[in-house]
């Protein structure tokens, strides 16, 4: 028996063992309360206790265009607003069981306009551009969406669809206003579109009442940002996130830290994936604040300090920004200033390792050394949560650490819910694994003879499979996809079209002795090199990207060639710096395009390849630098920030052609 950990089902063939986490059975922790049978009333139920508490916050904009403090909705007047909103929802003829859009970056109309879907049972399908050109046609068609509330700078792109969309989406609504022009557009096409405030009043006093909800009603279709194909619609039940939610509660109240009325939750990871979406259903529940970015990553460090959050939920490519951000601090820092930080750090890891809490390691140096960087982040972060990706260990290791909080990695897809494994936080020994299964499903890893991988072996390694109630509800319209990945109730990660929703195509993990999972490999992100080595090519991307010269890098080999090479963003700081020493001048664009630049970059990929003891092929022989990040705009990376790999072959291929030329 491993620890946090019993087995439920003995093995079988091809399969390990079913394991069930240890406090799954306090069954009692996991039901909702009486009377919650959807996420409407999780959010009517925090309403009637906590009405005057703070609930939606932006910050205010002064008079010389900079950001203030954050503003504050109570939740009794997101509640009224909500109202107001289901009743013009319900005048214009949409009811029970039908779609409602919802195109735009996280902001406080975004739930509201979420709760009102709740109210009447509506589903909520979140749309966004960055699955792709003409995902969010795809998705009003094939959801069938007749209504849409809609961010003020997307209503143009979502004009643009009316040619195909128009045959069902029938009434737009801004949250904020309109034009003429784009009230003239839509009466061309036969639709309707509103500002927030027209909208508002149209309700009026029209009676409806809310109908019966049922835990198995479909509260939301999340379509997931898949690399080939269309777009797949997920469809989440009530039953879904609520077990999330009482899942989130049990395994936080078990380790003693609980989540209450008095956290606080930066919103700004898309509210259109279920990662996001189920912690901000989490925060509701207890009554708490949840404050909104301004839409720019460039400010989020600001917006963190002014808002103050509790909980920060991350993709590891924020986090590698952080912790380069810091490093880079502390290295350009005096010399007895990096001696005490040296001294102070080792101190405090090698307490952590010894298995003493984060808070009382090195009290001494949290408050000489690390607060600074804790006031940074607002001052009162208590939790750090990564997921999306794994995060690399030195990452995780730094910032576990030096913010003063509890820092932890999830697993999870669209299609179980989000987080399905979690790591505990404390926990050295759980640090570079995403934990144990979480206390509503069973997990199992299932034997991949082709990689090696056997699930019954002394180190079981496989695909990683999971069942319960938290699983999604089938894809929509898609009967023969659902029929794929579920098979005798278990849902399985390796599927030829399986969108990049939380990790990606057939995790391979590991079970450690302390009964966390290590996602190890991927089925299909592998590739063979021409002398017939098996490259793992995301495992070599997180040790080469942990380097401080490096914000992003894309590894590529393939089965006609023998050796790899790497398109990468260099952090501008880190090489204008190196620029500056060396007697080198030029913008960034000029420094990325300079040879003894390149060459520098890939001495640091050498050394830390021979550092980690990497075989021979897989060093990186040739680089190019590009100034311009991976971004959603060229469709490079998903809204999670993973790397489409398919999109950016064939937006390089001419790149990786002369790399392979020159190098040879």
């Amino acid at each position: 028996m491993m620890k946090h950990l019993v087995e439920s089902e003995k093995a079988a063939e091809n399969a390990g063992p079913t394991y069930r986490n240890v406090l799954a059975k306090d069954a009692g922790l996991l039901r909702p309360p009486p009377g919650v049978e959807s996420c409407w009333d999780v959010f009517r139920n925090s309403v009637e206790k906590y009405p005057d508490s703070p609930m939606l916050g932006r910050r205010r904009v002064v008079d010389d265009g900079k950001a203030g403090e954050y503003v504050w909705m109570t939740y009794k007047e997101v509640y009224d607003v909500v109202m107001k909103l289901a009743a013009s929802i319900s005048k214009s003829g949409i009811s029970k069981g039908e779609s409602c859009g919802i195109y735009g970056a996280n902001c406080p109309e975004w739930i509201i306009s979420m709760e009102a879907c709740n109210a009447l049972g509506v589903s909520c399908v979140p749309l966004y551009d960055s699955l792709g050109a003409g995902a969010v046609e795809f998705i009003v068609c094939h959801a069938e969406i007749q209504i849409a509330f809609v961010e003020e700078r997307k209503i143009a792109e979502l004009l643009k669809t009316c040619h195909a969309t128009s045959k069902y989406l029938k009434t737009i609504i801004s949250f904020g206003g309109v034009t003429n022009d784009q009230k003239e557009e839509a009466k061309n096409h036969g639709m309707s579109i509103f500002s927030w405030e027209e909208f508002l009043i149209m309700g009026g006093d029209h009676h409806f009442d809310l109908p019966e909800k049922k835990k198995s009603d479909i509260c939301t279709i999340m379509y997931t940002s898949g690399t080939t194909g269309d777009p797949k619609g997920v469809m989440i039940s009530n039953e879904s996130l609520l077990v999330n939610i009482t899942g989130a509660d049990c395994v936080t109240r078990s380790i003693g830290e609980p989540f209450d009325h008095d956290d606080v939750y930066m919103s700004y990871l898309p509210l259109a994936h279920i990662f996001d979406r189920i912690f901000e259903e989490l925060f509701i529940s207890h009554g708490s604040k949840i404050g909104f970015w301004r839409g720019d990553v460039k400010l989020l460090v600001d917006d963190i300090a002014a808002l103050k959050p509790t909980v920060f939920c991350a993709v590891p490519r924020v986090l590698d920004r952080i912790y380069s951000g810091l490093t880079g601090k502390i290295s350009s820092g005096g010399i007895l200033k990096k001696a005490l930080f040296n001294i102070a750090y080792k101190l405090k890891l090698d307490s952590m390792r010894k298995g003493i809490k984060h808070e009382k390691a090195a009290p001494f140096f949290d408050k000489l050394v690390f607060s600074k960087v804790k006031e940074r982040l607002g001052g009162k972060l208590r939790f750090i949560v990564s997921g999306g990706a794994p995060l690399s260990v030195a990452v995780e290791e730094f910032l576990r650490v030096v913010t003063c909080a509890s820092v932890v990695q999830g697993y999870g897809l669209t299609e179980t819910g989000a987080a399905s494994f979690v790591a505990i936080p404390n926990d050295f020994s759980m640090v570079g694994t995403v934990g144990p299964p979480v206390q509503h499903l069973d997990a199992r890893l299932e034997s991949v003879p082709e990689m090696g991988y056997d699930a019954l072996s002394s180190i079981p390694r496989g695909e990683v499979c999971v069942k319960g109630s938290v699983l999604f509800s089938g894809y929509y319209k898609r009967e023969d996809l659902t029929q794929e990945v579920m098979i005798d109730g278990w849902f399985h990660t390796d599927d030829d079209y399986m969108p990049n929703t939380m990790y990606n195509t057939g995790d391979v993990g590991e079970w450690q002795p302390n009964g966390s999972l290590k996602i190890i490999d991927r089925k299909k992100n592998i590739f063979k090199l021409s002398q017939g080595e098996y490259v793992a090519v995301e495992n070599l991307e997180n040790v080469y990207g942990v380097l401080q010269e490096i914000d992003s890098i894309w590894i590529y080999g393939n089965s006609f060639e023998s050796f790899l090479v790497a398109v990468i963003n260099p952090n501008q700081q880190v090489l204008e710096h190196w620029a500056e020493q060396n007697g080198i001048s030029g913008s960034l664009s000029e420094l990325c395009e300079n040879s003894r630049a390149k060459e520098y970059i890939l001495s640091e990929l050498t050394k830390i390849a021979k550092e980690k003891k990497l075989k021979g092929y897989e060093f990186i022989r040739a680089v190019h630098l590009d100034p311009l990040p991976f971004d959603m705009e060229r469709d490079l990376i998903t809204p999670t920030y993973k790397k489409k790999r398919p999109q950016l072959l064939k937006h390089y291929q001419g790149t990786i052609d002369a790399l392979y030329k020159m190098a040879k």
